[in-house]
This record gives C-alpha cells, structure tokens and sequence, in this order.
C-alpha cells in the first residue's frame, strides 16, 4: 500500500470513530439521557483541594472591573456578565468556562474578591446550569469547572447564603453525574486523562459511597497506565502536556493523603516518573524545549511544580519512550527529537521535526525550534508545525510528516499527523569526555528514497558541538545517485542571539551575556536567512536561521560545528 493510501485509510478510521463518538455523546447530553444528571445534593464539601497554578491578586482586580483576561486575550465586558457576551474567540471562551481564574479570587484574599467570585458562579448556573450545550459543557471545559470549584470552593462559598450553597453543590454533583457519563466518549489524551482527575478529585471532595471512591481510582489508574510512558513523558510527546497533568495530579495525590486514603500505585508512580521527565525538557534557564506543540513557557510555573521533586539529582539523559535524547556538559544544553510521531488520536500538536534539536548555554537559548504561538492565530499553526520551522534537515522543500489539514474535518478531527517517519532507530555514543547520539529516521523513504541520518556529539566540556547529516539511499548506502533532490539543513537562532560574520568568514552567534559560538561547515557554505520565532511571550517574533544547501546526488554528508569561545572581532551582520 503506498503511504498516502495508508494515511487515507488511517485518516478515514480515525473520522468515523470521532463521528461515532459524537454521536453519542449528543445523545448522552440530550433529553433521554439528561434525567440521569439529576440526583442527590451532597450536604458539603469536605475539603478544598490545593491549586499549584499561579495566581495573580491584580488579576482579580481586573475581573472585578470588567476585564477578562483569559487565554491570551483580554476581553471587556462593559458592566454585563460576561456570560452574557458574544466572544468568537473559543479559546477565551473556554477559559471562562473553565474557572480557573477563581485561583486570583483566592491569591486577593478579600471579602470583596469573595464576593465577586460568587456572583460569577451564580451567574453561570442561572444561564448555562441547566442547558447542558455549547462550549460551557464540553467534557474538557466542564472537567476543568468541576476541578476549579472543588479547588476554589472555599472562596466561593466564603459568607454563601444557604440557598447559594445548595445551588451550587446541586450544580457541581450535576456536572460530575455528566462527567462520569461522557468520560467514556472523551477522545484519547489529556482531556480524557483530566476528566478522570476531576472525578477523583470529586469522591475525595464530596461525601459519597467508597464505591464510587474506589471506581473513580481504578478509571484514573487504567488511564494513568494508557498515557503516562515509562520515561514519564506523556504519549502525545508534548512537553507542556507533562507540566498540565502534574500541575492536576500533585494536588490529587496531596487530597487522597488528606483524606487518608490511599493513593492508587498508578497515580504515585506516574508523578515518580514524571518529575524528572520535566527536568529532562528543561533549559538551564527554566524553560521547556520547543517540540510537538510546546510554546512559550513561564518557568515560574515550572518552579512551582518541581518544588515537590524529591528525587534530585541531574536531569536523566535518555528519554528513550517519549524519543528524546539529552546532552549536558559544563553549562550547555542539547536536546533532540528522536521519536517517531505520537499515535494519531493524540497528534493534533504533534508537529514534523523528526531529529531536530535545540541548543543553549547558560541561560540563553542559541539554536532552537520555532515553536508555536499558543494563543495566536490558527492560520500560523501549519507552519510552526512543518520540518522547515525545526532545526533539522528538509528534502525537496517537503514535511518529513503529513497532516490532515481539510477544512470540511477540521471541526471534528483537528489538524492530526497522519504520516511520518516509522522508524527512528537511536544510540548513544557517550564516552569519556563526550556525550552523544547517532539517528536516522525514514520520513523520506517512500516519497524519495532517501533516509536522514543525524549524528553529534558534546564535547571539551560542553565547548564544542559536533555534526554530521547524511542523506543515504533506502538500501543504506549513499545517495549520490539517487537523484538531484534539493537538501536544506537548518538551524533556527533565537531571536535574542545576535549573528554575524567575523573576519575569517565565519558565522559568530552572541547571546546578551556575550558567551560567543562560532559556527562553521567545511562541506557546504553556510548562508543567512529570514525566519520567524513563534514561542515567545508576546507572540511571534523575527529572527534568522542558518542554512545549509546542497544536492543529494553531489553531497552525501555535511558536518558543522558550534565551538564556544570568548575573544571575536566583529565586522558586519549578514542579512538573509
């Protein structure tokens, strides 16, 4: 079968499995079903879960005067409540619904916050308590609700008339009663995974029967064992993914010693597991690298959440599960992708950058991915998500993966990966003295024949970074006579690192601190180009790349080196 009829068939499966899915969670939420949402009103909550998110009292204030920001988006309401405004911004919308702004009712600590806090609640149950629709029940937005209400109750319910409380335990046990009936239809990933939290959380929050106590602990642990690898990463291979669940399941694990109940061993072992697998993503300076839908980072969010890493110690080098490879010596940072794509129900992020790499030193970043832009527009996301946006090699301008991106399947799939490399076969290469790998993936074999293959290496303490890229025949040997396919080896910069030509020619990159790599490619000229960052805090930013060119049928192997040195006359910046 040839690749694109096997990703048609792949992508035809996966649709009418989400249609199938829809379908009965339409009537799962319809009139039939809905009778079974109502029920008992639980007389109290019995504990508050903790929030490690960050919060912010100034935030509380801006929502108190009218003004939403949420996801990326600051939204006025003008005096109404702004459920009552007409948003198209589905992002901000869900972060409305969700709730987790209570976290900056509770950080401001006042009546007036208090206050506040509860009149939101109350509106949102006189509009959308009952009417079980749109994007305020969605699965996902109504897992997050059930999560910030439980976590946040304390300041909801803080000088609560009665009648206030028993419509808002009536409204939380409805939504959990719906939770537990859609959790099934949930699609693969997260959201399903948090779906499972947010009814631990309830059982451990609520008063009910150990029953359902012991059913909502045994659901989160089959789905713990699903979706949290070996190597603690997360099968969709997104970092950030890693830091949302921990940032639900710490919590969970502190509410179930609270309560005095024990943990399940899937939930102990995965957060075990976990930890250092955040510590494996992370730049000396905090942030996380830039793969497979990972954007921007706020370290302080990192910060919070390895605060309960007791197992110390230096990062692990091998994510061998997740396909990630680490090099770390004398203050320099290599990471590497070195996986093949996540399966296609959790892909929707996953993004073509099969044996790319990030680099930095110190705290500053020098060779990175371009990353996405998290609240940004959706246009931009297919190009954050191709092999030309990674530090990698691209053959005949090409993704070394394929995705879905048809408008009439967008609504229900997404934008999934649905082709890539099959096969990415690693091996370290470490020795005294050095860190290293050698990978090659197969992305390109069906369409031209030809396979990447990456090697390199860390050495002199972290000084010199060592490459070679060879494009080789699917036999195995060199492709110089397969043809005269177009080969283009790139390494983004950070858009902070300032890039120039010093007197020999060479490529000087400089961070702000002035730690200074020079960059240079015996094989092939290197040459500057435009590109665009999409990572950074305030969104997309302009920044450059360096190229390497050539003819898979002239050139069968480049090699580059990165070599750190202090002492550099500068004489002009090139342009791309």
């Amino acid at each position: 079968m040839s690749i694109a009829a096997d990703n048609t068939t792949r992508l035809w499966a996966l649709v009418a499995r989400e249609f199938w899915r829809k379908t009965r969670r339409r009537l799962r939420a319809g009139p039939i079903y809905r009778w079974r949402y109502s029920g008992r009103t639980p007389e109290r909550v019995l504990i508050a879960p903790p929030d490690l998110r960050l919060a912010d009292p100034q935030i509380a204030l801006e929502i108190y005067y009218g003004r939403f920001p949420l996801s990326g988006h600051l939204v006025e309401t003008g005096g109404q409540s702004p459920f009552l405004v007409e948003v198209p911004n589905r992002g901000w919308q869900r972060s409305l619904h969700g709730f987790r702004w209570l976290r900056h009712m509770r950080a401001a600590g006042t009546e007036l916050a208090a206050a506040n806090a509860r009149a939101l609640v109350s509106d949102w149950i006189a509009m959308h308590g009952n009417r079980i629709a749109g994007v305020a029940w969605e699965p996902a937005t109504t897992a997050k609700r059930i999560i910030a209400w439980l976590q946040h109750s304390s300041v909801v319910l803080q000088g609560a008339e009665f009648a206030f409380y028993r419509a808002f335990l009536r409204s939380l046990a409805m939504q959990i009663r719906y939770l537990r009936s859609m959790a099934r239809e949930m699609p693969d990933g997260k959201d399903r995974l948090r779906a499972r939290v947010a009814l631990a959380f309830a059982a451990l929050s609520l008063p009910v029967p150990s029953t359902a106590l012991r059913s909502a602990t045994r659901n989160l642990a089959d789905e713990l064992d699903r979706q949290i690898l070996p190597d603690g990463g997360h099968v969709s291979r997104n970092p950030m993914v890693v830091l949302e669940i921990l940032a639900d399941l710490l919590p969970l694990r502190h509410t179930y010693a609270n309560q005095a109940e024990q943990p399940p061993a899937a939930l102990i072992h995965a957060v075990d597991r976990m930890l250092p697998a955040l510590r494996f993503f992370r730049h000396q300076d905090g942030s996380l690298a830039r793969f497979n839908g990972m954007g921007a980072t706020i370290q302080d969010r990192i910060a919070a959440i390895l605060r309960h890493d007791d197992t110390g110690g230096s990062p692990p080098l091998h994510a061998t599960h997740s396909g990630y490879e680490r090099l770390s010596m004398g203050g320099t940072t290599v990471i590497a992708d070195t996986g093949t794509p996540p399966p296609v129900e959790v892909s929707n992020h996953a993004h073509a950058g099969c044996l790319s790499f990030e680099m930095s030193s110190g705290r500053q970043h020098y060779i990175v991915n371009a990353g996405i832009d998290t609240y940004g527009v959706a246009d931009f996301r297919p190009l954050a998500r191709a092999t030309a946006a990674h530090s990698t090699v691209t053959i005949n301008d090409t993704s070394s993966a394929s995705f879905a991106h048809s408008q009439r399947l967008s609504d229900l799939l997404g934008s999934p990966l649905v082709g890539g490399p099959r096969s990415v076969p690693c091996q370290r290469t470490d020795k005294a003295g050095m860190q290293g790998f050698i990978a090659s993936h197969d992305g390109y074999a069906q369409r031209f024949g030809l396979h990447h293959e990456r090697e390199i290496s860390l050495s002199a303490g972290g000084s010199i970074l060592s490459g070679c890229d060879r494009i080789l025949r699917s036999g195995g040997s060199q492709s110089r006579r397969n043809g005269p396919e177009a080969v283009v080896v790139r390494f983004h910069v950070h858009p902070d690192v300032q890039l120039f030509r010093d007197q020999k020619e060479r490529l000087v990159l400089t961070g702000p601190d002035l730690d200074t790599w020079v960059f240079v490619s015996p094989d092939v000229p290197a040459d500057v180009e435009e590109s665009i960052f999409f990572a950074g805090l305030a969104g997309p930013r302009r920044s450059r790349q360096i190229v390497l060119s050539f003819r898979a049928s002239e050139i069968s192997e480049v090699h580059w080196q990165f070599s750190r040195t202090r002492i550099i006359s500068r004489v002009d910046s090139p342009r791309g």
